[in-house]
Parts: structure tokens; C-alpha cells; sequence
């Protein structure tokens, strides 16, 4: 492995103008192809196997023409204060209102609630509910323009009027402002490190081209595949973030070669071969990782992994190819000013110490103590875990400044939290003896129920075999009652079945986020055995150990159980919520601890790896023990320090979006890699490895002489640099 890619890495720098324009042209066809090719697809979110996917499936079969996958607004209309919503002058607006909409573009009903009794028992308040053609996401600028116009005309004529549902989605954020601060970060981190320009200035130039070449890559093929703009959030996030770090490590190598008296060329060959090697391993976890995420079933989901873990390759491939190819460009410029005459005029001379070897030579010498303290740190910030309640935030998570938020909270007042998440009962009274009995039985079981305070009269289909039944729950969308409620519906469906014939199936938005957040938690442990167990395998061979991978994913559970503690903290128990913006605490997003556990554990894994495989260098080469670990942290922790600080810039970022998922997670992941850096790798890893002596690099002879050779620290590049013996001589370029 070192050697092919050391032979990659020269011959990128011999050849560097064509490699550059290859690249070029390349992001040029992307570019072209993203430009040509028709618009992404909405999100859809299709949770396959679930109750609620085969009600929404036999809904949409049974009732056609009835749209079940399309948009809806639900308009909650206020009366001005001391005056009723009944009161001719308000009913009339409302009345105008909804009527105007009933004839906008794409809608194909709109209920006068007057005539749908949706008006509160105080007579204050009344909602009606729209529906599209269209699905979420979809309509046209023509009937989003038209809900607007209608709901401000409620509003000139006296009216609070807010609007919720799926029909105000956006297609996510993406992009912007977010990555602008993340860019501006990382840059500073990237001149204090290298203290030049020129060398800060190439990781982000290289991440560009890796991220604008995958995001290209998911919109051109975002119709055949089905990828929304919602997919290539991940794929920007990630690919930015390890297109800065691999780029990150193989500039320090190639300058840590030219402060040893290598030639430029020669440098360039080596920094591949060896850092390169590890950027390899640690892309590989990376995109097991997150094409792992395959297995919990859920298409978007999958959609996500696979479209990040291709931009993780695009990522790969140009820090072994573009990254040698510019160097060959800018040579010595890497180095700073004062450096360059004295690595050009010298030979090898010894690296002095630094802050890195400093803290490895503290840690070896407590390594116990760091290693207990380390510990209990982690589990203080890991403990609010253990309140972890999962669910799909909707409105009531949003910002107050959002009509979204405003009209959940004006139906919650006027009608009662559960409203805003009907359930929707889909009878199937097909082969039932009377479909219309067996659906009324459905309807008075329901209403019955603990927690239920209205039900709705059955509407059946055309061919009056289907029926459909809201129910609305006492509490609201994310409540675990609503969750009790909706398990106790399905627990009577077998005995209402054996009564009446018929099935009744829970569906509905409510009912989806309890199907999806249980499917999710199902999936965890699943995802987690395929995952580390690939991801040991691997390190198995990078590493030629067997306790060295086992500590790296022990260390990972820790980093995801102090972030996922972290997240309850702030989004669940409202800690410095005002800091960061978040309007109103409840479950955190159940996709969080399978997304956090996918991506933190490649991240994660990528540490280990630049971090470690120099430690193994060090001892293959003839060092001790603990000399390796010194040796280690001389040449990589600033590196590791600095790229793990690029990676906090760019996910934090994300804390300042106004979706709160996209928040939940740019905070999540940016406190897992801070923990994971700097807690786990640089002070755990160390601490073990001391302890551990010799033993860490046990490998039983058996699996050694099965096991391939990978070369990864490069012990055998010697022999390849010998092909060359022009390149022992210095040359400036």
C-alpha cells in the first residue's frame, strides 16, 4: 500500500499539470451534467415494513384521486381580541379566505371549517385544512404564493391568522452562511498551524474542489437516483470537513519530509505513501460507516449515507492525487519563510521537542491517572443520556418567529395540544360482513379510549369497502401519552378484527414519527455489530493488533455517549438553550443516535488512525514503547489538534440554522469530535497504549501469517526510494 501510493504520490508531482487539469475538467463535466439535469425530487419519507407506511400505502391505493401523499395546510384563524370567530363580520373573512384558496393552483380541497365544526368551543378560534396535488416540497411558487396572499388577506381584514403542515416544508439549508463561517475557521486554524499562507490555503482549496465535485455528482444524478436537496446536506457537511483534514495531513507530512533535507519530489512521494496511506484507511471507515447506514431500512436515510460516502471518496482521491500534483506547483512555499533556506541547505536533522511530545511524556508518566480521570469525565457529560426520549420534532420545535410554531401553538390553546397530531384509523372492511358497522364499532371502541377526546364519523371510499376514522389524542404530537395511546389502538385491532372483520391500521404524521423513532431504535444495535465489527477488521489490518482496534471503538462508544449527553442536555433539558437559539426543548430527533453513531464513528476512527499508525511507525522503525508514543505525538497531535479543530468549525457552524434538526445535529456532531480528539485520542489512546506496554502490538501468530502485509507506516519505501537516486540530492524547485 505505502509504496503504490508513494509511486502515486510522485508521479502526481512529475505530472502535476495534467493531473490538475484532469481535475479540472472533471469538476467541469459535474458542473455541466448538475446544470442539465432535471430538478431533485421532494423528500419523501417512506418507512417501509412499518403500520403506518402500509396504512398510508392502502389509503392511497384504496381512495384514488384522494392525494394521501399530498400536501396539506391547516390555517388556524384567531378572532380579534373580546370578539368571537362566529361573529359575521370574522366568519365572513374566514369564509373568503378559505374559498379563495379553494380555486388556487394545485388544491384540491378546502374545508370551511364552519361547515367542518373546526371552530373551538369559546368560539375564538377556527382552523381549516387545504390539500395539494402536489406533494410537500413540490408545489409550485404559484400555490405557495396563493396560500400567502389568501392568509394575508385574513389578516387585512382584522384576523390573527398562522399556517402550519406540510405544505410550508422547504427543501433544506444547505449551503450558505453556515459553511461561509465553517470555511472562515477552519482557515484560521489552518495559518496558525502551518504559519504560511500558501500551506493554509491548499486544504481549502482542494476540500472545494472535492465537495463542489460531489455535490454536482448527487444533483446531476438526483433524478435517477432520487436524491432531494435535503440528501446532500451530509455530503456537504462531511466532505468538507474530511477534505480539509486528509488534505491537512499529507501537507504536514510532505513538510515534516522537507524539514528532514528531502528533495521536493521525494517528500511529496514519502507524504503519500505514509500519511496518504492512513487517509485511505480512515476514508474506508468512513464510508463503511455511513454506507452502513443502509441497514436500518429507511430509503432517505440510505439515500444520506451512500450520497456522503461518495463524496468521502471524491475526498480520498484528491488528497492522494490533486494535493502531490499542487505541491509540485508550490514546493518549498509550504514552509514558512525562516524555514525554507535551512531545510533546503540541510540534511536530516531531528525534530526538537514540542507541546505534542510534552503532553505524551506527562501522560506516561500517570498514565492511570489520566486514564480514571479521562473516564469519569466523559461518563458527568454521558450521563443525561440516560433521560434520552426520542421523536420526530415538528412545529413545536421550531423558532416562535415562524408561523409554523405560532399556529401550533394558537390550535393548541384554542383546541388542545392533540390537534396538532391527529391519528388517522384506516378501516379495511374488505371480506367484512357490513363495512359500514364494522368501521362505527371501530369508531365508538376508539372514542372510549383513555386519552381520546374526539373522534370523527367514518368517511368510506367509492366502493365502500375502506374507511377512514381521526382520532385526536388528549396530548400532544411528542408526547410518550400519545405514543401509550397509539400502542393501545393497535393492541385492540385484533380483537375489533375478530368482531367485526375488519382491520384497522394507525397512520398519520404522529403515528409515523412513533413507527420511524421505533425503527430506529430497533436498528441500533444491528448497525452498530456491522459496523465496528467491519471497522476492526480493518483497523485489524492497519494496525497488526488486536487490542489497538478493540480500544478504538471502546474509546468511540464513549465519545457518542458523552455527545449524545450532551445533545439531551441542551435540546431536551433546555441547558444553555438561549445561547444557541433553541426556542423550545423536547425529544431529541430519534434518527440522532443511529446518525451520530454512523458518522462519529468514521470521524473517530480517522483520529486513531493518523494518530496511531505514526506511533506504530515509530515502533516498527526500532523505538520502544513508549518511546513510539513520544514519537507519535511530536509529529501528529498539532495535526490531529488542528484538523480535529477544523472539524468542530465546520459542524458548529451548523448550530446557527434556524431548522432545529439541522441544529441538533451540527452540535452533536461538532461535541462528539471535540470529546473524541481530545479526550479520547489524545488523552485515553495514549494512556492505554502506555499501560499497555509492548502487549498493544500482540498479534497472535496465526492471524499474522494470515493477515496481508498493508504496510502502513511504510517500512518498506526504502526500497522504493532507491529506484530513484536522483532524489537524495536537494532540489529547489
Amino acid at each position: 500500500m505505502a509504496t503504490f501510493l508513494y509511486r502515486l504520490g510522485r508521479w502526481a508531482f512529475d505530472r502535476r499539470k495534467l493531473v490538475t487539469l484532469l481535475w479540472v475538467a472533471v469538476l467541469a463535466v459535474g458542473g455541466v451534467l448538475a446544470a442539465k439535469a432535471p430538478a431533485a425530487p421532494a423528500d419523501g419519507f417512506a418507512i417501509p415494513g412499518t403500520e403506518a407506511q402500509k396504512a398510508f400505502d392502502l389509503m392511497n391505493e384504496r381512495f384514488p384521486g384522494g392525494h394521501a401523499d399530498g400536501a396539506q395546510a391547516r390555517i388556524v384563524f384567531v378572532a380579534p381580541d373580546g370578539q368571537k370567530i362566529t361573529a359575521e363580520p370574522s366568519r365572513q373573512a374566514v369564509q373568503k379566505t378559505v374559498g379563495e384558496l379553494a380555486h388556487a393552483a394545485e388544491v384540491t380541497g378546502a374545508v370551511d371549517p364552519f361547515q367542518a365544526h373546526t371552530v373551538s368551543q369559546d368560539g375564538t378560534t377556527a382552523y381549516a385544512t387545504v390539500t395539494y396535488s402536489a406533494k410537500a416540497g413540490e408545489l409550485s411558487e404559484e400555490a405557495t404564493a396563493a396560500l400567502e396572499q389568501a392568509a394575508q388577506h385574513g389578516r387585512d381584514a382584522g384576523l390573527k391568522v398562522e399556517m402550519g403542515g406540510t405544505a410550508l416544508a422547504s427543501h433544506g439549508e444547505a449551503g450558505g452562511s453556515s459553511e461561509a463561517i465553517g470555511m472562515a475557521l477552519s482557515a484560521v486554524v489552518l495559518v496558525i498551524t502551518f504559519g504560511s499562507l500558501v500551506a493554509a490555503g491548499l486544504p481549502l482549496l482542494t476540500a472545494v474542489v472535492g465537495v463542489g465535485l460531489g455535490m454536482a455528482l448527487i444533483t446531476a444524478l438526483g433524478s435517477t437516483l432520487g436524491l432531494s436537496a435535503t440528501t446532500g446536506t451530509l455530503a456537504m457537511m462531511l466532505g468538507l470537513a474530511v477534505g480539509i483534514d486528509y488534505a491537512l495531513f499529507i501537507i504536514s507530512r510532505y513538510r515534516a519530509e522537507l524539514a528532514e533535507g528531502r528533495a521536493p519530489r521525494e517528500a511529496a512521494g514519502r507524504a503519500v505513501g505514509t500519511a496518504g496511506s492512513a487517509v485511505v484507511f480512515a476514508g474506508l471507515t468512513v464510508v463503511i460507516a455511513l454506507a452502513g447506514l443502509s441497514v436500518v431500512g429507511i430509503p432517505i436515510l440510505s439515500k444520506m449515507g451512500l450520497a456522503a460516502a461518495g463524496t468521502v471518496v471524491v475526498a480520498v482521491l484528491v488528497a492522494l492525487t490533486l494535493v502531490p500534483a499542487l505541491l509540485g506547483f508550490i514546493g518549498r512555499k509550504v514552509l514558512p519563510r525562516k524555514e525554507r533556506k535551512a531545510a533546503a541547505g540541510s540534511t536530516r536533522r531531528a525534530s526538537g521537542d514540542n507541546g505534542g511530545a510534552r503532553w505524551a511524556r506527562f501522560v506516561l508518566r500517570r498514565p492511570l491517572l489520566v486514564l480514571i480521570g479521562g473516564v469519569i469525565g466523559l461518563g458527568v457529560i454521558a450521563a443525561p443520556a440516560l433521560d434520552l426520549r426520542l421523536g420526530l420534532p415538528g412545529d413545536e420545535a421550531k423558532s416562535t418567529s415562524t408561523t409554523e410554531r405560532r399556529a401550533y401553538d394558537l390550535l393548541s390553546q384554542g383546541f388542545g395540544p392533540g390537534f396538532n397530531g391527529p391519528l388517522t384509523l384506516v378501516v379495511d372492511a374488505k371480506g367484512a360482513p357490513d363495512p359500514k358497522a364494522a368501521a362505527e364499532q371501530v369508531a365508538k371502541n376508539v372514542s372510549g379510549l383513555p386519552g381520546v377526546v374526539a373522534v370523527t364519523p367514518p368517511v368510506f371510499n367509492p366502493a365502500g369497502d375502506t374507511a377512514l376514522v381521526n382520532a385526536i389524542p388528549a396530548t400532544g404530537p411528542a408526547e410518550s401519552e400519545t405514543k401509550d395511546l397509539v400502542q393501545a389502538i393497535r393492541d385492540d385491532a385484533a380483537g375489533l378484527k375478530s368482531a367485526t372483520g375488519a382491520s384497522v391500521l394507525v397512520t398519520g404524521t404522529t403515528a409515523m414519527n412513533i413507527d420511524v423513532s421505533q425503527k430506529l431504535s430497533d436498528a441500533l444495535v444491528p448497525y452498530l455489530a456491522v459496523v465496528v465489527g467491519l471497522a476492526i477488521v480493518l483497523l485489524l489490518l492497519v494496525f497488526r493488533s488486536v487490542l489497538v482496534p478493540v480500544k478504538a471503538a471502546v474509546g468511540f462508544l464513549f465519545s457518542v455517549a458523552a455527545a449524545l449527553g450532551a445533545v439531551v442536555a441542551v435540546f431536551q433539558w433546555g441547558w444553555l438553550a438561549d445561547l444557541i437559539g433553541v426556542d423550545q426543548t423536547g425529544p431529541v430527533m430519534s434518527m440522532m443516535p443511529i446518525f451520530m453513531v454512523g458518522v462519529v464513528f468514521g470521524l473517530a476512527m480517522d483520529y486513531e488512525v493518523f494518530l496511531v499508525t505514526r506511533i506504530r511507525e515509530g515502533f516498527v522503525h526500532g523505538e520502544s514503547a513508549s518511546e513510539a508514543i513520544v514519537t507519535g505525538f511530536r509529529h501528529n497531535a498539532r495535526v490531529v489538534t488542528a484538523a480535529a479543530l477544523i472539524m468542530v468549525s465546520v459542524f458548529a457552524g451548523f448550530i446557527g440554522m434556524s431548522e432545529p434538526m439541522i441544529k441538533m445535529m451540527g452540535l452533536g456532531l461538532a461535541a462528539a469530535v471535540a470529546l473524541d480528539a481530545f479526550v479520547v485520542r489524545m488523552a485515553l489512546v495514549p494512556a492505554v497504549l502506555a499501560l499497555l506496554g509492548r502487549r498493544a502490538w500482540w498479534l497472535p501468530r496465526g492471524l499474522d501469517r494470515i493477515l496481508p502485509d498493508v504496510d502502513v507506516e511504510g517500512a518498506k519505501l526504502q526500497s522504493a526510494a532507491d529506484e530513484s537516486v536522483e532524489d537524495r540530492k536537494p532540489v529547489t524547485v
